[in-house]
Order: C-alpha cells, then structure tokens, then sequence
C-alpha cells in the first residue's frame, strides 16, 4: 500500500464540523484498506477516554480510533486540557495531569515548546507506524494573536508536512467572509499546504450554491473539493457538552422517564448515550427541580468540579429535588463525581478543585469522599451487584470514596439504618475483575459507582429499567450502532466531496 503524505481538517472556528469529518475520513481510509490513525494536538475538553494502559485522551480521538479500528492511544492527543472553571483548566500531559493552570498563564506564559516537543514525538511515533496519520485542528487557523503559540493547527501543520483542507460552516453565515479571511490571513509557507476548502453543514439543494462556489475559489485560489449537506441522522459522539442545550429537556408521556443532572461541569456526557438511543427510555437534561420531579429516574453525572457542582445544585434548588424523588421511592443513581455527590461529605485537604475545603454532601449513600491529587484512570472490568456477566467501563477520577457504620449513623441516626440494619459497610454496587469492589449499593433503586461506561453494559440497562416494566424490545447494540454510524458518515463524505483529489493530492510527491 503507497504511503499517503498526513492529512489534516482545520476550521475558519469552533463547531464547524472538524471532528465530523476527521472521523468519516478515518472510516474512508480504513474501508480503502490503509491504516490511519488520529492525530489531535491539544484539546480542550470534559469528555474524556482512558486508553488500555490507562491514560487520558480527549474522547474524539477515541472515537477516531475507533473508527479506525485501533485502540486508542495517548500519542492521538498528547496535551489534553480538561476545564475546571470559567478561568482555569487542568493540564494533561501525556495522559498525565500536570498542575491547573489559568487560560491567561497557559495561553500567554510561553511558546509552549515543551508542550510542542511532546505533540511532535507524539505524532512522529504514530506517522512511524500508520498510513496516513488524519489531523484534527482547533478553533480557528487565524488567531493571530495566539497564533505563534498554538501547538495544534498551522504549526503542527508545517511540521507534519500535511496536506490540509479548511472546513467552514455555511449553516452559521457569513461564509465568503469567515473562509476569505481566514486564508488571507495565512503567510506564504501556510498557505501552500493548504489544498482545498469544505463547505459543512448545507442546507437546501446544493447547486444553488454553485456560483458560490466559484466566487470563493476565485477569492481563495483554493479549490472547493466539498460541499456537505446537513445530517441529522448520523450520530457521531459529540466531544463538548455544547450539544447538551439542544436535546429536550423536560419529561414525557409514555416511556420511562430519566433526567440527567444537567452540572455547570458535567463530565463525560456520553454515558447516557445508550439510554438516550433505547426506544423505551425518554432521556434529558435539566436543572430545573421541576422537571427533575417528573422523572422515574434520576442521574447525577461526572463532574470536573464536585464541590462546586454541588453548591450550585444546593443554591438552585435541585440537590432537595434529587433527595425528595429519592424518599418518594425513584431511582436515583449517580457516577463518579454524582456518586461522591451522593454521599455524606466531599472532602479537599490539598485544595485538588479550589479553596473549598469540605462539603456536605446529598446524604443518600453512607459514604464519605476525600480527593487527592493522584488522579485514577484505567480501563476496567466488572460483575454488576450478583450477575455473572462480565461488564466493562473505564474510570476517570481524583478521590476515593469509603462506606462506614459511623458515617451511615450520622445520615440516618443509629435507630434509622435502612433495611434490616445489618453491617452496612461492605455494600458495593460492583465487584472488580481484581476481586476489590467498586461504588455503594444501598437498594435497588439507589446506588453510586465510579465506573464510566457502565450503562454501556446491556445487564445494568436492564436492571435499571426493570422496576417500570417497559414494552420488550430488542436490547441495543450501542458497539453495532456506532460502527453502522462510521460507515454512513464515510458513505456521506464519498458522495459529497471529492475523493479522488484528494487522493491525488496525498499521493503527489512529498
């Protein structure tokens, strides 16, 4: 098989549409019989994934993988920032977290060449052993005054020796100014690696745009190699909870009902992918304490911040909405940092999230959490409460969470223990392929894990929705679904941009 030079999709902003079709040209390359592999240099983002030996990579670069069909692996997105504030982010380096710092300090402090040197070993180690190496950008290509620090986009470019192609979204407007600037602002030695302009997110009959079409490559001197009509049908995980505004966002009618806590910092959103596909389950997000009362069950999700996500849902009223639905006998279950969440207290001694250092907690499990500055993540195996099944999750967290009589007596008071009363403290939801347990298991209807990924597992799905009797169906395939998605993304690209340049392009001389 000829080598390809890499390829990379850059944007004239953010949300244009780059992972999308980073994602559908790692599935195109894969069915053309190449090996790719993704490549992003620096992400920002709280949906995070961890790699079988146990490091962090941004979620989009999993799921590239997984269109590739590799593992992941740290190499496609060595500098990960991870936000813990409006102003500050923790910085992952290497799969590593390596301190939190501002976005002023991090963005204006340095040239960020150490930061660079780790992205182009990285890279260099995955264009050693894959054909091609498919490149995700960041942001816009024209920030200039960012620009000579940026580590992801037109710098890793010129060193990559990429052939790199601008994807502008038509649907926000505005496209002959967002794409002519962006190219105009580009100098010389940028400009050549640039090798065609896509137009995402169309709307309407294409070949109204054709004149369009013209015009910009007569402003641009860059060809159109794409215009992309707009999908709704094809589902690709979405790296940010940017997505999270537009799903709905109050109860329905005839199906059971689960809200997810919509946090200020909600983590790893695509745990409730599953529910959200399952033709039984009516899925949201909300942080509104009516509507939390509506549901049958109710999910705290993962959080970048604990303690400042649980303030925020003690001052909004929906800490007492979850405590109330519980009493009334839903379910209410929370993961990671909603499980910590869910316990008597979250405790910060060396100050991992801020200047906070205790907090109570919901009082629903009778567990108390300390965080730590060591962070846990590995990819993990598991028997769900007293199944044989083997289920598999991963996890992503700074703490560790203990049960205890004592802590139990203080939620409920040493004549109020739920149950039978017995010893409470060996209770956990799951048991470990290492034979430790994970998360607390108070009653059917209430429990709490680290595990993320754990309703990927068709057998919790189902003991989850087994109290409300729902019509049968087929249990989904979430693993069947998204390879089907691969192959449709890739299927939509082939129509609708031009392949066969681009293949020319990649195989011309270096």
């Amino acid at each position: 098989m000829q080598q390809l030079k890499p390829i990379m999709f850059v944007g004239t902003a953010s949300d244009v549409g780059k992972s999308f079709i980073n994602t559908g040209f790692c599935r195109i390359f894969k069915q053309d019989g190449y090996q790719p592999a993704p490549f992003k240099a620096q992400n920002m983002s709280l949906n995070s994934f961890v790699t079988p030996d146990g490091l962090e990579i941004g979620r989009a670069q999993a799921v590239q993988a997984e269109a590739c069909g590799l593992p992941c692996s740290v190499n496609m997105n060595p500098v990960l920032l991870k936000p813990t504030n409006d102003k500050s982010s923790q910085v992952v380096l290497m799969g590593k977290p390596v301190g939190t710092q501002s976005a002023y300090d991090y963005f204006m402090g340095n040239n960020k060449q150490g930061l660079f040197n780790a992205a182009k070993a990285a890279f260099d180690s995955l264009h050693a052993q894959y054909n091609p190496v498919v490149l995700e950008g960041a942001g816009s290509i024209s920030e200039l005054n960012l620009k000579h620090r940026d580590i992801t986009n037109m710098r890793m470019a010129l060193y990559a020796g990429a052939d790199v192609y601008l994807v502008a979204d038509i649907d926000k407007g505005g496209i002959f100014g967002s794409v002519y600037g962006t190219v105009a602002l580009l100098p010389p030695e940028e400009k050549a690696l640039l090798k065609g302009i896509i137009v995402n997110k169309f709307r309407g009959d294409a070949r109204l745009f054709e004149s369009g079409k013209v015009l910009l490559e007569e402003l641009c001197g860059v060809p159109v190699v794409g215009i992309i009509p707009y999908r709704k049908d094809i589902y690709v995980e979405e790296e940010d909870s940017v997505a999270l505004a537009h799903k709905q966002r109050q109860a329905g009618s005839d199906k059971v009902n689960v809200v997810v806590v919509l946090l200020n910092r909600l983590s790893n959103f695509t745990d409730f992918t599953v529910l959200e596909k399952d033709e039984r389950v009516h899925l949201y997000y909300s942080n509104n304490p009516s509507e939390i009362s509506q549901a049958d069950i109710v999910i705290l999700p993962g959080s970048k911040n604990t303690i400042a996500d649980l303030v925020d849902i003690k001052n909004n009223g929906v800490a007492a909405a979850i405590v109330a639905a519980a009493k009334e006998g839903k379910t209410v279950i929370g993961i990671c940092g909603g499980y910590q969440m869910m316990g008597h207290s979250v405790a910060d001694p060396v100050g991992v999230e801020g200047s906070v250092s205790f907090m109570p907690g919901l009082g629903l499990l009778p567990v108390t959490t300390v965080l730590t500055a060591e962070k846990t993540t590995k990819q993990c195996s598991f028997r769900y409460k007293d199944t044989e099944a083997l289920c598999e999750g991963y996890e992503i967290h700074m703490g560790t969470t203990e049960s205890s009589n004592a802590v139990a007596a203080a939620i409920w008071g040493t004549d109020g223990l739920p149950g039978e009363k017995k010893d409470i403290i060996s209770k956990p939801l799951n048991t470990m392929s290492e034979g430790h347990g994970d998360g607390y298991l108070l009653h059917d209807r209430c429990w709490g894990t680290y595990v993320h990924g754990i309703l990927d597992n068709p057998v919790v799905v189902e003991d989850l929705l087994s109290p409300f009797k729902p019509k049968a169906t087929v249990p989904f395939d979430y693993n069947k679904y998204k390879h089907e998605q691969y192959d449709k993304l890739a299927q939509h690209l082939r129509e609708h941009i031009d392949i066969a340049y681009i293949y020319s392009q990649l195989k011309s001389e270096q």
